[in-house]
């Protein structure tokens, strides 16, 4: 349903029966993780006119990733996190792990 770089992916499904009879299918919620259970890789100082996009492409391979900075660092607004001279962690996403098999490891190819 989702790619495999969305933070979306692997969220379960649920179902709704409507009282017309149709059932629609949602995906349940997604809980950001605490950023401090976060296996964290390095830092990334940004550097003027740094985009997050940018970053994510830079430091873990893909910048659809990008999301998985602005969970490691708290962010509700992923704007708040490209001032100049702001020191950003750098983390394996919530579902990585040694022995986990993530695709989503730095250095992996993502299709």
């Amino acid at each position: 349903m989702f790619a495999i770089t969305s933070r979306y992916r692997g969220l379960p499904t649920a179902n709704l029966r409507l009282p017309d009879g149709r059932t629609v299918s949602y995906l349940r919620r997604r809980f950001v993780p605490h950023p401090e259970a976060l296996a964290q890789l390095r830092e990334h100082v940004v550097r003027p006119g740094e985009r997050l996009d940018g970053i994510a492409f830079a430091e873990l391979g893909d910048a659809e990733l990008a999301w998985q900075i602005a969970d490691a660092n708290r962010a509700v607004d992923p704007d708040e996190l490209v001032v100049p001279g702001r020191r950003l962690r750098i983390t394996l996403p919530a579902a990585a792990g040694p022995g986990t098999g993530s695709p989503l490891l730095p250095g992996a190819v993502h299709g």
